[in-house]
Parts: structure tokens; C-alpha cells; sequence
């Protein structure tokens, strides 16, 4: 009897030096981090500060497509029938900037309303806005989408919606229409010819970003 006491005292103690020495090692374990825990306040501004300074735009009607506007570009709050306003820096000599305008649930089809962009400018010469645009549609990113270049005297309006038609001489419509999966998405720059040229590779490299 005194062999086994003594035996089971040995047991007990070395099972309870086990646990202690398991309970030490676990609370110096490095611990495990996962992908749901949150980043601290160090990697947060981290991947703030590498954040690409544009980012893509979805249309609050539901067209289901994205776009990247130019960094310089200011955007104005969606309003209406208007997914997206953006107004375009005056270039050089110009006192006026230009206006891109990004509308969603406009009906009436794409040459309807092409025709109806047209239809806002006058010729100098009196001679017809419809034979000087340049029309032409193209396949981007799996969209069709209907580009419209004109340039004369635009009469549709001011930049803000609401506004009185006022003429403005050689001024330039640079316009898109996206074909999207749920509807079109219509995109309408104006502005002085000046500024114009000088946004017009952002404007088509906007038009490039469109994705689904």
C-alpha cells in the first residue's frame, strides 16, 4: 500500500509540473492573425496612403457598369437623371471650363438621343451640324458604345441643369453612349474647343476604364 501512495503522489506531481509548464509556454505562443481581425492604426493609414487616387463610379440608376474619372476633374454629387457631374479645368486662355455630364434612364435610344445632342449646335456658316459630326461606334470592354464629336455654336443650355439656353460660340461636344446590361449610360462633355482638346484623352481614357 505504501509502494502505491507513494507511486500516485509521482503521477499526480508530474502531471500537474506538465500543466503548469504547457500553461507557461502557451501565454508566450505567438498568436495567430487572421483575415478577419482588424488592421491597426499603422497598416490602415498604410493602405489609405496607396490608394489609387481615383476610383471607379457606379451609376446609382443601375446600369451595373463602373468607370474611372480624371484625378483633375471635380465631381459633383449625382442628381437626378445625372449618375455623375464632373467639371472639367478651363485650359489656357479660356475662361470658361467645361462641363461632363454622366446620365442613366434617359429612354429613347442611342441615335434618338445623338441626334438630339446634335440638334443643340448651330454652324457659323449656317451649314448642318449633322454633316460635320463625327459619328462611330466601337466595341470597348464588351460594351457598344457611340462616340459623337462636334464642334460650333452650342445653344443646349448652362452647365447646371434648369438653366436658360445661352449661345456660346465655338464650343465642342465630346459624347459617348455605353451600351450597358441594363440600359445605356450617357456621356456628354461641352465646354470652350480650347479645353475641350485639352480633356480629350482623359475623356476617352474614361471611356476605356468602363467595366461590368
Amino acid at each position: 500500500m505504501r509502494f502505491n501512495f507513494a507511486s500516485g503522489n509521482w503521477r499526480a506531481s508530474a502531471i500537474l509540473f506538465s500543466a503548469l509548464m504547457l500553461a507557461a509556454c502557451g501565454a508566450n505562443a505567438p498568436k495567430e492573425i487572421t483575415s478577419d481581425q482588424s488592421a491597426s492604426p499603422s497598416s490602415a493609414a498604410s493602405t489609405a496612403s496607396s490608394a489609387p487616387a481615383t476610383v471607379p463610379m457606379k451609376p446609382s440608376g443601375g446600369s451595373e457598369i463602373t468607370w474611372t474619372p480624371p484625378a483633375r476633374w471635380e465631381a459633383k454629387p449625382a442628381s437626378g437623371m445625372r449618375a455623375a457631374t464632373y467639371i472639367v479645368p478651363p485650359a489656357k486662355g479660356d475662361t470658361d471650363g467645361g462641363e461632363c455630364a454622366v446620365f442613366t434612364n434617359i429612354g429613347g435610344g442611342v441615335q434618338a438621343n445623338i441626334d438630339r445632342w446634335i440638334g443643340q449646335f448651330e454652324q457659323a456658316d449656317g451649314g448642318s451640324s449633322a454633316a460635320k459630326a463625327k459619328q462611330k461606334t466601337e466595341t470597348i470592354n464588351g460594351f457598344a458604345v457611340t462616340t459623337v464629336d462636334l464642334t460650333g455654336t452650342f445653344a443646349g443650355g448652362g452647365m447646371a441643369m434648369g438653366q436658360p439656353a445661352t449661345s456660346k460660340p465655338n464650343y465642342r461636344l465630346l459624347g459617348a453612349i455605353v451600351e450597358g446590361p441594363s440600359g445605356e449610360v450617357f456621356f456628354k462633355m461641352t465646354g470652350p474647343a480650347k479645353t475641350m482638346a485639352a480633356a480629350q484623352n482623359e475623356f476617352q481614357a474614361m471611356l476605356k476604364s468602363v467595366r461590368k
